[in-house]
């Protein structure tokens, strides 16, 4: 590590496969900002012992990605409004002897299905898959965009069901109807279905029923690279228009990069650079 860069990571189990340390390299050197960012392998039951040895060595921030991103929450000194809703962090800032939590996954995928994308949500009928940290932080920004409705579906409905409680005054002000189901029950199509469970990640399957797609409609899987290809696959033969979430990766980093430094990077050349880079 260089003495005199600021030091940067994210933590999560697994991150081999993560592209945010590119990501995070491009901003840098974009907007001339000295740092250093890597990638931390964190034992299942070790997040809180490598935080707090993250920040000892002097570390400026990290990134969380699965599985910590409630656990990340419970460790905060202050947080985001953002991050209170969602009750699940993935950036944290150092501020002195202080833990600053935020949660830039929602904003991240907003701007990646409506401005990168060029699908408003505004009206839409929108299925939100799984509950977990990456559904918690992107169901306050998915409802601030004024979708008609946005359903929640579980394997363990009583997730959802909590998800929906939290977020109940939101939707209400902003007018969106909110709900859960179990990943069995849910019914009708919907103009946009956002895959939010780690299914992806650990070949677990596609986790709903080929109804919930809309011919046209937007399937777009949180996931990247050879983990999206199996739900990308399912979703084009069905007749949906199917995306991957590197473009929500590099917004939320963009956001996080922000919250970092102070500094907003340019997200749409890094995305076309990362795409390209991946596709070489």
């Amino acid at each position: 590590m260089s003495q005199d860069a600021d030091q940067y990571c994210v933590m999560g189990n697994p991150v081999a496969h993560s592209k945010s340390p590119w990501i995070h390299a491009r901003f840098a050197a974009l907007t001339g900002q000295h740092i250093e960012y890597g990638r931390r392998l964190i034992p299942m039951d070790g997040f809180v012992a490598a935080l707090q040895a993250f920040q000892a060595e002097g570390g400026k921030g990290c990134n969380i990605t699965v599985p910590f991103k409630f656990e990340a929450a419970t460790m905060l000194s202050r947080r985001s409004a953002r991050a209170a809703l969602a009750g699940a962090c993935n950036t944290l800032r150092f501020d002195g002897g202080f833990v600053v939590g935020d949660n830039t996954d929602g904003v991240g995928l907003v701007a990646d299905i409506q401005r990168n994308a060029g699908v408003a949500l505004a009206g839409t009928d929108v299925l939100l898959v799984g509950a977990g940290g990456a559904a918690a932080g992107v169901l306050g920004p998915i409802i601030d965009a004024r979708p008609r409705q946005v359903t929640i579906v579980n394997r363990t409905p009583e997730k959802a069901r909590k998800l929906v409680v939290s977020h109940t005054a939101l939707a209400e002000a902003s007018g969106v109807a909110l709900s859960c189901a179990g990943l069995e029950d849910v019914g009708g199509a919907f103009d946009v279905v956002v895959n939010a469970t780690a299914s992806s990640l650990n070949g677990g399957g596609i986790p709903v029923a080929a109804t919930v797609l809309k011919p046209g409609g937007l399937a777009y899987d949180m996931m990247y690279g050879p983990a999206a290809r199996d739900f990308l696959a399912w979703a084009g033969a069905h007749g949906a228009v199917a995306r991957d979430g590197l473009g929500m990766l590099v917004e939320q980093a963009a956001e996080a990069f922000h919250v970092f430094r102070g500094v907003r990077p340019p997200s749409a050349q890094v995305l076309a650079e990362l795409r390209a880079e991946m596709a070489a």
